[in-house]
C-alpha cells in the first residue's frame, strides 16, 4: 500500500516528497527514490491512475505520445502536411495518418486541409527530428469555424478539472463547444457571447490557477456573465 502525502493541484518544489509506498509511479518532473516519490520541479501535482506528475508552472509545450493536441494546418506538401501545435517546431501529418482510404500522390492536399484549418489530432511519434500527429482515432477532425484561445500548456490541467469539471461547466454556461487542447491551443464555437464569456473564464483560470477554490470562483464568474447577458 502507498499514500499521496500532498493533495493534488497543490505547488510542490524540488525536493519535495509526494508519495510513499510503491503503489505509484514517478512521471514527468518527479522521481523515485527507494519507496518514496519526490518532486525534481517547481509546479502543481497532477494525479492520474496513481501516476504522479509536477506540471511546470510556466514554459513551453512538449508533446508527449498520447497528447490530444490542436493545431492550424500550415502547409500541404507532396505526403502530408505541417501544422502548428505550438511546439518548437511543426507538426508532421502525414496522409497515411489522416485519411482512412489511400491518396493518390499527384492530388492537391489542400483539397483536404487547407493552409489555416484547424484540427484535433494526436501525438504518435517524438523524436528529436520529428513529430507525428494522426488524425483515424474517434473524435479527431477538422475543426470547422470557431477559433483558437491559447493559454499555457501547464494550465491545461486546470482549465479541464478533476475529471473534466472545470470544462463541463464551461461548456454548460458558454454553450460552446469546447476542445482543450494538451499544448494549451483550445477550440471553441459557438455564440460570440458565450466565446468571449469563455476567454474570460480561461483568463481568469489562468490568473488563478495556483490557487484553491479555483471552481467556485470560475462559477461565480460565469453565473454573472450569463445574467448580464
Amino acid at each position: 500500500m502507498g499514500n499521496i502525502l500532498i493533495e493534488e493541484k497543490s505547488i510542490v518544489v524540488p525536493g519535495e516528497e509526494l508519495a510513499e509506498g510503491m503503489d505509484f509511479l514517478p512521471s514527468s518532473g518527479c522521481f523515485r527514490e527507494g519507496e518514496k516519490i519526490f518532486a525534481n520541479k517547481l509546479g502543481i501535482l497532477n494525479v492520474q491512475n496513481r501516476v504522479l506528475r509536477v506540471v511546470p508552472l510556466s514554459g513551453h509545450y512538449i508533446p508527449m505520445n498520447g497528447d490530444l493536441v490542436v493545431g492550424r494546418i500550415t502547409e500541404a506538401g507532396f505526403s502530408g502536411w505541417s501544422a502548428d501545435i505550438g511546439a518548437s517546431e511543426d507538426a508532421s501529418l502525414p496522409t497515411s495518418e489522416a485519411m482512412r482510404d489511400r491518396v493518390d500522390r499527384y492530388v492537391d492536399l489542400q483539397k483536404y486541409f487547407k493552409i489555416g484549418d484547424l484540427i484535433a489530432a494526436k501525438v504518435i511519434s517524438v523524436t528529436p527530428n520529428r513529430i507525428v500527429i494522426n488524425m483515424r482515432e474517434r473524435g479527431l477532425r477538422k475543426l470547422r469555424e470557431g477559433r483558437i484561445v491559447k493559454v499555457s500548456p501547464t494550465k491545461v490541467p486546470r482549465v479541464i478539472g478533476k475529471q473534466g469539471s472545470m470544462v463541463g461547466m464551461l461548456k454548460e454556461h458558454t454553450k460552446c463547444e469546447i476542445t482543450v487542447g494538451q499544448n494549451g491551443y483550445i477550440w471553441v464555437n459557438g455564440p460570440v457571447e458565450g466565446q468571449f464569456l469563455f476567454e474570460k473564464a480561461v483568463g481568469l483560470i489562468e490568473e488563478n490557477a495556483h490557487k484553491s477554490g479555483l471552481t467556485d470562483l470560475i462559477k461565480e464568474m460565469l453565473e454573472k456573465g450569463v445574467k448580464n447577458e
